[in-house]
């Protein structure tokens, strides 16, 4: 089993470095945010894109940009060089949609910012 790990000082066949781990923890975390985003949605019965989705996706494209710049790979520097854009945003919307919630005076639940009801007991939200 020894050998079958270890080979000629490496671990799985793969010569590790800083930067292999690097990039091998970019592709962890960004793979991640899919079990995230599947557990979310399983607990609500609905499908949910969860704000760790987003801090997720941006961890590990960043790791996994800086790796594909370290590799000097332009196929790999291009396929991550834009992708933190959407997901700034997204955060960006999630932080204003959240800022912006009302809360019901009957029940004390949460209501999206456009809500005129409330969801829960169905009063009338004031701003």
């Amino acid at each position: 089993m020894h050998g079958a790990l270890f080979s000629d000082g490496k671990f799985l066949g793969i010569e590790w470095s800083v930067w292999k781990v690097i990039g091998w923890l970019g592709n962890a975390v960004f793979f991640s945010r899919f079990y995230v985003q599947w557990y979310v949605t399983e607990k609500k019965k609905q499908v949910v894109v969860p704000q760790a989705f987003w801090w997720l996706s941006l961890a590990g494209s960043l790791l996994l940009l800086s790796y594909a710049l370290r590799q000097r790979d332009s196929v790999f520097i291009f396929a991550y060089a834009f992708t933190w854009l959407p997901y700034i945003r997204n955060l960006v919307i999630h932080r204003r949609n959240k800022a912006g919630q009302k809360f019901c005076g009957g029940c004390g639940m949460k209501s999206p910012p456009k809500a005129n009801f409330c969801p829960g007991c169905g009063l009338k939200l004031t701003s």
